[in-house]
């Protein structure tokens, strides 16, 4: 089944500008850039427990041309859930049975810009109408694998948890839950916030699900991706980090989790809304 996440996809308008901001606020340098076939560049960042990839259009050709049109039409954003398989064709047929539809395994490859190193993998998508809405993709990694690099303590290592808006709960759920197979880690209505928050844990990171109680449930509205909270290990050193580069930033408070301290930063982020964690050690 699903291992993990193995990476999100950020769509922006042009990937020099985006690999700059990105490796600015990841406190990293992108550990992966490559040309995409059909007018595309990309720039993939390693972390400990996923992997970010800016997308952006390049030139001319179909991808190109769909990417500018969904810029223009929603400007840049997150778009893509890639979750992680070690049996890419035993997910194929469970998946199937489960009635997700999913499209036929797919070889990919990639080359690097600079250095000429080569990855592969195989892939699949499910549609759109069996996702909420959302892009999704079973990815296992093949030949060429990239591993994180140690970075700095002020530096981001990991993705703390990735939230996703919805107006159907009970459709979240028997997708990440019964049809996916991740493990559900929490399941509670917080009238006091305004809230419901699904948890959903897998290799190492949270998917978090929230429907505001304000709103009604309605099945027909597409889930949304919300924002990303990246873990450090030094927060404070990592708030003056982001300041220093120009990020407007609040201060580091208490967080929610028990040992926790967070920050907002609140803006520069290719439109993520983004929070940085640290956990007491323990």
């Amino acid at each position: 089944m699903i291992t993990g996440l193995d990476h999100l996809v950020l769509l922006c308008p042009e990937i020099a500008s985006g690999t700059a901001v990105y490796e600015k606020l990841l406190g990293r340098k992108a550990d992966w850039r490559a040309d995409v076939d059909g007018g595309g560049a990309s720039a993939l960042f390693r972390l400990g427990n996923t992997a970010l990839e800016l997308l952006a259009p390049s030139g001319e050709g179909p991808l190109a041309a769909r990417l500018g049109e969904l810029i223009e039409a929603n400007g840049p954003g997150l778009t893509t859930l890639a979750f992680a398989s070690d049996a890419i064709g035993e997910d194929h047929t469970t998946f199937t049975r489960r009635g997700l539809n999913p499209g036929e395994i797919t070889e990919g490859h990639s080359r690097h810009a600079e250095t000429g190193a080569a990855r592969t993998w195989q892939r699949f998508r499910i549609p759109d109408e069996n996702t909420g809405g959302l892009k999704l993709f079973i990815v296992q990694p093949g030949e060429g694998a990239l591993t994180p690099e140690p970075c700095a303590a002020d530096a981001v290592h990991s993705l703390d948890h990735a939230v996703i808006n919805t107006a159907a709960p009970d459709r979240t759920l028997a997708l990440y839950g019964a049809k996916l197979g991740l493990r559900l880690a929490l399941d509670r209505t917080n009238p006091d916030w305004g809230v419901r928050l699904i948890f959903f844990r897998t290799g190492g990171l949270t998917i978090e699900i929230a429907h505001r109680l304000s709103e009604a449930q309605d099945p027909a509205r597409p889930d949304t991706f919300w924002g990303l909270t990246w873990a450090v290990k030094d927060i404070a050193a990592a708030q003056a980090r982001l300041a220093a580069a120009g990020f407007d930033v609040s201060e580091v408070r208490k967080g929610r989790k028990p040992g926790s301290q967070v920050f907002t930063v609140r803006n520069g982020t290719l439109n993520v809304p983004t929070l940085f964690i640290a956990h007491e050690p323990g």
